[in-house]
């Protein structure tokens, strides 16, 4: 779906991770993987692109409460698949995409295994990654959420930060055009 028609409301920059400089540290937490082996960004080597989103959407499941009224919430899906079709080029360029949520690995792998995604995603779900890099949040009813950001890492350290992500059916493209 183009920027110009995405239906939701645009998330806006609230200054919530203004925090995130080149050269910040990544947290040493290992979390569990969709590839099946536990993933610590903070030791890993070469060139990495964690898309942090909040949620995603399962058939049979309603949204979380006031979903479709939160500035951002929206997009999750079409975020990973734009990667997952992406993934041979930022191979090529010797990078490797992760995708991180607070949602549990259980909820992660069945959409990993549905949308046939070839890059592993992790699970945040008690908030140790995000809490020692104070990654900004929202609460739907009383879950917590992670907002919508990419870390472009090198050698365990931030490179670059994007907040806030928009429209995020493009936003995997506009990455691989910036690195």
């Amino acid at each position: 779906m183009p920027a110009d028609i995405w239906p939701y409301p645009a998330p806006q920059d609230d200054g919530a991770a203004v925090h995130l400089k080149s050269g910040l540290c990544l947290p040493d937490v290992s979390l569990p993987s969709t590839g099946g082996e536990p993933v610590n960004l903070g030791t890993s080597r070469g060139s990495i692109v964690v898309f942090i989103y909040p949620w995603t959407g399962r058939p049979g499941f309603p949204d979380p409460p006031g979903w479709d009224d939160i500035a951002g919430a929206h997009g999750s899906t079409p975020q990973a698949v734009g990667f997952r079709d992406l993934a041979p080029e930022f191979a090529a360029r010797h990078v490797t995409i992760f995708g991180l949520s607070s949602v549990t690995n259980d909820w992660q792998t069945e959409f990993a295994q549905r949308m046939a995604l070839n890059y592993p995603l992790l699970s945040d779900a008690r908030l140790l990654f995000s809490g020692a890099l104070k990654l900004p949040r929202f609460t739907a009813g009383d879950t917590v959420y992670l907002k919508r950001l990419t870390l472009i890492c090198r050698e365990g350290e931030i490179v670059r930060a994007v907040y806030p992500v928009h429209p995020p059916d493009r936003h995997a493209a506009d990455i691989l055009a910036s690195i």
